[in-house]
């Protein structure tokens, strides 16, 4: 069920994998790889899918006809999910950015499709609709204005590197999850494993 909501997907795809040794986006589960799962959740709340990465030739071949490419630009001193957030949200026009990293392997179209939902009920001030765990905010699986940019960009350019911290300085309305299965990250061998056990 593909909403009219004006949303466009971003999908992270440019971690380095350290603690996985080898390219999470790659990892193939049930014989689909995960970057390619996450993109056709993606298409299942949106036809307007990008993925940001430093590596488009590399995931070619992967992803599903329609979802399009942004090269992710770095440098020593620019790197990092929020540099690449802030690079891909400045190609987007909806109002609404999607945000979603490529290691979600439990990841539920339903449940985001009832947070697009809930979107037009958003107070103004909140610049994102994002779960939160015990830890803190859930950037990496929700719901950003891309209204968000110019301060975004402020906080970068003042050194600012963490969602948490940037995000502790903004409004951010809570998303309830029915099922927190959805924001497991696969980030290491042992991560795999539970997966790979109960997929």
């Amino acid at each position: 069920m593909k909403v009219d909501f004006p949303l466009t997907a971003l999908i992270l795809a440019g971690g380095q994998s350290s603690r996985m040794g080898q390219d999470k986006a790659l990892i193939a589960l049930q014989g689909v790889p995960l970057l390619s799962r996450i993109c056709q959740i993606a298409q299942a709340c949106t036809p307007q899918v990008y993925i940001i990465t430093p590596w488009p030739a590399k995931y070619q071949d992967i992803v599903p006809e329609n979802c399009q490419f942004i090269s992710e630009v770095r440098s020593e001193k620019a790197s990092g999910a929020l540099i690449g957030f802030a690079q891909g949200l400045a190609q987007i026009k909806t109002d609404w950015v999607l945000l979603l990293a490529c290691d979600l392997p439990w990841l539920r179209a339903d449940i985001l499709q009832t947070g697009i939902a809930q979107l037009p009920e958003i107070p103004e001030k909140a610049i994102a609709f994002l779960p939160r765990s015990p830890k803190g905010w859930e950037p990496l699986c929700g719901f950003y204005r891309r209204r968000c940019l110019e301060e975004l960009n402020q906080f970068i350019a003042s050194g600012g590197r963490s969602f948490q911290l940037w995000l502790g300085q903004n409004s951010v309305q809570e998303l309830t999850i029915t099922d927190s299965q959805i924001l497991f990250n696969c980030n290491t061998p042992k991560d795999l494993e539970i997966v790979q056990r109960f997929d």
